[in-house]
């Protein structure tokens, strides 16, 4: 989303870095404080959560937080430290990837009834964005696995396999570097693990758990871990390929089949995050704002899958994005792996582009609609 006004080697080295670039001298920078709002306690204690509520990790908080999208949260709930991803299964059951371990949440009733230790190493238990724990977090479509990506500090990732029915870990596979993203084949049959610091995706089968890498980095791996120029967030198309939006400026679509990884143009000339696909295959794309000059703008990119794209400002850095099921709404979290992040949500009409903030949360990042029972 940014045509750059800054030569690359000259971006490569810019320290202003939305939520990618590590320190590469061996400390790690700085963290804002954590948030300081009080979380609501439960407004109706005994009452089932109605269709339509909005769910969001608090990555600053270490709970999740209730949202009703007209009057903003209700009740929060405690998962453990620094949640990230989210993903809900068929029964209402969350699965929250934490630093301590993958949280499950009853959101019918609006409690947490357990909290899975993750079976690899990730030394102690910090928040901030390089953290160790789980990132990015999918269930397979029977809703018998979950797939919850582990940051290892200063070392390759893991996939960790939980067994949803026995409410542990079953397997675990080695992965790229800080997977900010896991997602699903359509099909099952693979799980994908977008790995930011090695500029790649790992595809694992999921009955023998064999795993391919593929090197996705359109503007190719110079600066290495100081680099921002990154994948972050992948979306699986209805063809089987992987959508991975860059800087506004270009789609790498990778075929997992032939590992072929092919780039088609973008607009909105911003660092990108979230990404998620509407019901009609639209592709959302979250612009987190500013990087290196002062004039790319935080935005939603609504790209219809004939590539045409339309730009919606956004006010201030957001980090993820998920759609209501007809397709018409998008909900975008104010939270933010960096400074400059905010307490609450972007609500965007995707039919006129207007839009509208809703307070809530703690630093939220990720984010599911949930259907209720």
């Amino acid at each position: 989303m940014k045509r750059r006004k800054l030569p690359l080697t000259a971006l490569l080295l810019t320290a202003a870095l939305v939520g990618c670039s590590p320190d590469t001298s061996g400390e790690q920078p700085t963290e804002p404080a954590r948030a300081t709002t009080t979380a609501p306690t439960d407004a109706s204690p005994g009452s089932t959560t109605p269709a339509g509520t909005l769910l969001v990790t608090d990555f600053g908080a270490d709970t999740v937080t209730f949202l009703h999208p007209e009057r903003g949260p209700f009740a929060s709930v405690p998962v453990g430290t620094a949640p990230y991803g989210l993903a809900v299964d068929a029964s209402g059951r969350a699965w929250i990837a934490t630093a301590e371990g993958v949280a499950v949440v009853d959101t019918r009733t609006r409690q947490r009834v357990d909290r899975i230790p993750y079976r690899t190493d990730t030394g102690p238990v910090t928040d901030g964005e390089y953290r160790g724990g789980g990132m990015g977090i999918a269930l397979s479509p029977d809703g018998t696995r979950v797939y919850v990506g582990v940051n290892v500090p200063d070392g390759p990732g893991v996939l960790e396999v939980i067994d949803t029915a026995e409410r542990e870990v079953i397997d675990t596979v080695p992965v790229g570097r800080r997977p900010f993203d896991v997602d699903v084949s359509r099909d099952g049959r693979e799980v994908y693990a977008t790995n930011h610091d090695s500029f790649d995706v790992t595809a694992v089968r999921a009955d023998t758990l064999d795993a391919r890498r593929f090197e996705v980095a359109p503007y190719g791996t110079e600066g290495g871990l100081g680099s921002w120029l990154k994948p972050h967030y992948a979306v699986v198309a209805a063809d089987g390929r992987l959508l991975l939006p860059f800087e506004g400026e270009k789609l790498a679509v990778l075929d997992p089949r032939t590992g072929r990884v092919s780039v088609a143009k973008m607009t909105a000339n911003t660092h990108q995050h979230g990404a998620t696909l509407t019901s009609d295959g639209t592709l959302l794309v979250v612009g987190t704002g500013p990087i290196g000059s002062g004039d790319k703008k935080a935005s939603l990119t609504i790209r219809a899958r004939d590539g045409k794209e339309r730009v919606v400002a956004l006010d201030g850095p957001h980090e993820d994005v998920t759609a209501s099921a007809d397709g018409r709404t998008a909900y975008v979290t104010g939270g933010f792996t960096r400074d400059g992040y905010w307490n609450g949500i972007t609500i965007v009409d995707l039919d006129d582009g207007t839009s509208r903030k809703l307070p809530g949360g703690e630093r939220p990042l990720g984010i599911a609609v949930l259907t209720g029972s």
